[in-house]
């Protein structure tokens, strides 16, 4: 029996973890009474009892719950941006390498992806990492994403019966170019320079389309097909990444496909000079939520599947 506590379930993300480990007979969730959620000692008492803690945590409420953990044994695994470049902590993010997966489970540790920075990395990685993409030619990317991904605010927004009429139509931010993902999507895939970077809020729940757009002239002349080949080879025999077919599975893409999964899928379109791979997934399961839930089975050495689809 794990003892797993999350600190602050309270947000999309800590409910939906919660939701994904109740019920499984290896886990005891504690729980923290509501009056004391902000607790200090109350907090230290049930990470000290804790074999594994969720940060569902803003960032600095994260950095100060690192600092109210016991010396040594508790494993952590931060749903928050604080720590994914940070010194000492193992980006969580197992079918891109070998040396991603051994991290993530010898580590005490674990920063969980952001959602955006998932659907880029999961595309550019394995390019780099092949000498393919070079660094200096960093991808521009645009992100389309459901309005859950802004959390139980943006939630409240887009359900209001009284809504304005403009949240009909999507709704393009970050446009100062200084998004929070863009340091891991710099860092973890080796570029000098961040991307090009335009994310979306669509007028649905939740689900992803991260997609990026490559000049095939930059990468050595290959073609949208080798590309297709070459991320069906990099994530073979993996569970939670697939590739499809060239082309997709139809000529038009929807942002929700893998809503309700914890499946990621690659589509690969193109031609020989240009290329497009859109990655399609839920932005609460491999996006947030059951990326962390993969992660701590992984950690706890438990089946990597287990509280997953």
């Amino acid at each position: 029996m794990f003892r797993i506590f999350i600190d602050g379930r309270e947000g999309t993300t800590g409910l939906e973890i919660e939701q994904r480990l109740t019920g499984r007979p290896e886990l005891e969730l504690l729980t923290i009474d509501p009056e004391k959620r902000k607790d200090t000692e109350e907090r230290r008492h049930l990470m000290a009892e804790a074999d594994l803690v969720f940060l569902c945590l803003p960032d600095a409420a994260a950095r100060e719950a690192v600092t109210l953990l016991p010396g040594e044994g508790t494993k952590v695994i931060d749903a928050s941006t604080a720590h994914r470049t940070a010194e000492g902590w193992a980006y969580g993010f197992p079918e891109l390498s070998r040396e991603h997966r051994l991290a993530v489970a010898g580590s005490r540790f674990v920063a969980n992806p952001g959602c955006h920075a998932s659907g880029f990395i999961s595309s550019v990685y394995p390019l780099r990492k092949l000498g393919v993409l070079p660094a200096d030619a960093p991808p521009p990317c645009y992100s389309l994403t459901g309005y859950s991904g802004g959390g139980k605010k943006m939630i409240a927004e887009y359900e209001d019966p009284n809504r304005s009429g403009r949240l009909g139509s999507c709704r393009i931010y970050g446009l100062e170019q200084t998004h929070k993902h863009l340091n891991e999507m710099t860092k973890i895939c080796g570029l000098t320079e961040p991307p090009l970077f335009s994310p979306v809020v669509g007028d649905y729940y939740r689900g992803m389309a991260t997609t990026v757009m490559l000049d095939n002239r930059r990468l050595g002349g290959v073609t949208a097909e080798k590309i297709r080949e070459m991320l069906a080879g990099w994530y073979e025999g993996q569970t939670f990444v697939e590739v499809a077919p060239f082309g997709g599975d139809e000529p038009v893409i929807f942002a929700d496909t893998m809503a309700g999964t914890n499946t990621l899928r690659l589509i690969v379109c193109g031609n020989d000079s240009r290329t497009t791979v859109t990655a399609l997934f839920d932005n609460l399961g491999k996006g947030a939520s059951g990326a962390a839930v993969q992660n701590m089975n992984i950690m706890l050495g438990l089946e990597e599947t287990a509280g997953l689809i």
